[in-house]
């Protein structure tokens, strides 16, 4: 079905774009816009025939930067004397080796064989709860620790957690 035009319709046409043209001539193109246009274009180009090797600013190493470092301690089977030794020691060489994060595995303590007292057992103890507190009460390692939190589920969820260390160039003793 072919509707054909009306007058109306050919008025409010001609309306729109005589509105049209007075927006245009509202807002000219400045002859200053026109050159700036012209030397973007050229720029443009130049870059484009530029045969130089461009750096990939993603790939470039800048020195302030500290590169994240992670070492993984795995306490299960441990005593308690053997665990707090044994992080001791781990987080005084991460530190040393400027490691960034540790994920210090501790296990969730369900197969202790002490049910009362969850900080004893004859073979295996609860790690999760006595390991930080150890830590968060020895001043010699709480100088090197930013913070303590608790493992994503891919590093070992409540059974583990991390140790955020400080910069060992950054904070001297």
């Amino acid at each position: 079905m072919i509707k054909k035009i009306t007058d109306k319709d050919k008025e409010d046409w001609e309306n729109f774009l005589n509105n049209k043209k007075k927006n245009l001539n509202k807002n000219p193109v400045k002859e200053k816009d026109i050159k700036n246009l012209d030397k973007d274009k050229q720029d443009w180009e130049n870059f484009l025939n530029n045969k130089e090797k461009i750096t990939n600013k993603d790939f470039v190493r800048k020195k302030n930067i500290r590169y994240e470092k992670i070492k993984k301690i795995d306490l299960h089977g441990y005593t308690i004397e053997e665990a707090n030794e044994a992080i001791e020691k781990f987080i005084q060489r991460s530190y040393d080796e400027n490691v960034t994060k540790i994920i210090v595995i501790t296990g969730k303590g369900l197969r202790s064989k002490n049910v009362e007292n969850p900080y004893l057992s004859k073979d295996l103890s609860i790690l999760k709860y006595s390991v930080p507190e150890f830590i968060e009460n020895n001043k010699s390692l709480t100088q090197f620790i930013i913070e303590t939190t608790d493992a994503k589920i891919e590093d070992g969820g409540s059974g583990a957690f991390y140790i955020h260390l400080k910069n060992k160039n950054k904070f001297k003793e």
